[in-house]
């Protein structure tokens, strides 16, 4: 099957980004499921400018992932998570509205947000394979680079780059310079991950 014909890709630039009711920064919507109504599943970009709490979302459960800055430190009551360009995605309760302190200056930041099912959110290491059995599959890229999903084909992306409906098989991506090149993003509605 031609993956590139069946991938949806939304570039980060492409969408109007939505100001804060705190203030604090704003948020690209880059994928809803479903498209209309209550959603699902919410892929986010954000511009974090200023300290402030994160909004809460009972019942939603959130992976963030730092893109660009130094990062922030989140504080649950009495303990203080710091997330850096560095950092593993950091799941948490999305009800939990943590406060959020900026840790050197603006930040831009990945969310992904499930309802429900199962998700994951997970660095990219360029060049390897990944193959996580989720119903519905996708990447968003940091930097430019070349996605395979089988032996014959190549996508050409750029950066800020969110592609979904990957399809079942094993993927990869070959960013064209070094660093973080992106994030793995699966969900699975209902049962979690396939058999």
């Amino acid at each position: 099957m031609n993956v590139a014909r069946r991938i949806r890709q939304v570039h980060a630039d492409s969408v109007s980004p939505s100001a804060w009711r705190n203030g604090g920064g704003q948020t690209r919507e880059l994928l809803t499921r479903p498209a209309e109504g209550e959603w699902q599943l919410r892929i986010s970009l954000a511009d974090i400018t200023r300290d402030g709490p994160f909004s809460a979302f009972p019942g939603v459960q959130r992976w963030f992932g730092v893109i660009a800055g130094a990062g922030v430190a989140l504080r649950f009551g009495q303990e203080v998570r710091k997330v850096t360009a560095d950092s593993s995605a950091f799941e948490f309760d999305g009800a939990a509205a943590p406060e959020c302190s900026l840790l050197d200056g603006p930040t831009r930041d990945l969310n992904l947000m499930v309802r429900k099912g199962q998700a994951r959110m997970s660095r990219v290491q360029a060049g390897q394979a990944w193959d996580e059995p989720f119903d519905e599959r996708g990447m968003f890229t940091t930097v430019a680079g070349t996605l395979r999903c089988n032996a014959d084909e190549a996508i050409a992306l750029p950066a800020l780059t969110l592609v979904w409906d990957l399809g079942a098989e094993p993927c990869r991506f070959e960013p064209v310079s070094t660093g973080a090149a992106g994030w793995w993003l699966g969900w699975s509605a209902l049962d979690g991950r396939r058999a």
